[in-house]
């Protein structure tokens, strides 16, 4: 069972700040270090100092850190074309050892779009499906050949699809709600699907959704890693429970019904309660990133009593 920090840097933290978590996630024992990719605050957050460019500083982090695997939730298609991406994340790759995954979706909050000049395209669900073609394509692509690829959106000829990417697959993660086309999309791409911010029955119509999809397509439904993000507000106690829920500007119960949230007891059950419907993985949404001793106490308390 992998527990991964999940961080939402657009709400207010400097490089300095996610590089100081990314450290305890290594430290601490932690899977992986993920970070959304998003370029303006979401709700009632200042969001200072700013935004900070997801790939820019997982490649800082690559060099920082030696273990946790590094990546995004989701990064989005809007934000990059295809080639420049690949080039972005092989080179990530190769920066941290072979330790980088990617997360890519279509790119969905038009307000930061428009807050930046970034295009916010009427077709966004084509433009992911032939970003993850051509992305997947180039990194396939043997040394000295040439990949091409002409489509409605995107037109490549003879690229030399390089850098290569330090692993021989660099895992692509696909995730979200929908019924039909997301399903199809992982079973012909992804080696994981994620499940953001969904209740356990939720979930599991899903997962139910994306292996039979998989299946379909020819390959075991096992193939893939099942996952889930979910915010996560640890405590001792009740009243830790409360300071920290009311740190985020969160309610208790919202969180205990929504995330993992509670006593240590509390939340290896409910964990436990999401892996008997196949997930595996679980990225915890931590909002708080100055308080280092919740992770601790996820890492001395949660992490060591699951399998």
């Amino acid at each position: 069972m992998d527990l991964r920090i999940f961080t939402e840097p657009q709400q207010g933290a400097s490089y300095d700040t996610l590089l100081t978590v990314a450290k305890a996630t290594e430290d601490l024992g932690f899977d992986a270090f993920f970070r959304s990719d998003h370029y303006l605050r979401m709700g009632d957050a200042d969001g200072l100092p700013g935004p900070t460019d997801a790939w820019i500083t997982l490649a800082g982090l690559a060099r920082e850190t030696s273990r946790i695997r590094l990546g995004t939730l989701m990064t989005a298609a809007t934000f990059r074309l295809p080639g420049v991406l690949a080039i972005q994340v092989a080179q990530v790759d190769q920066m941290s050892g072979g330790r980088v995954e990617l997360g890519l979706g279509a790119g969905w909050f038009e307000e930061e779009h428009t807050a930046y000049g970034i295009p916010f395209p009427k077709e966004k669900f084509g433009r992911l499906e032939e970003q993850l073609a051509i992305v997947t394509g180039l990194w396939e692509t043997g040394l000295g050949e040439t990949f091409d690829f002409h489509g409605t959106y995107y037109d490549l000829t003879g690229s030399p699809a390089l850098p290569k990417p330090a692993q021989a697959r660099i895992p692509v993660l696909i995730g979200g709600h929908g019924a039909t086309r997301t399903p199809r999309l992982t079973a012909r791409y992804a080696d994981e699907f994620n499940m953001p911010f969904a209740s356990i029955e939720d979930s599991a119509a899903q997962f139910a959704r994306v292996r039979a999809a998989v299946e379909a397509a020819g390959r075991k439904g096992d193939d893939l890693t099942y996952s889930n993000a979910l915010v996560v507000c640890v405590g001792k106690d009740d009243q830790e429970v409360a300071r920290r829920a009311a740190a985020i500007g969160r309610e208790v119960g919202e969180l205990k019904e929504n995330g993992l949230a509670g006593t240590p007891a509390e939340v290896v059950d409910k964990i436990g309660r999401y892996a008997e419907i196949g997930a595996r993985r679980f990225y915890l949404q931590v909002l708080d990133l100055s308080d280092l001793d919740h992770l601790e106490l996820i890492s001395a308390q949660v992490q060591t009593q699951l399998p």
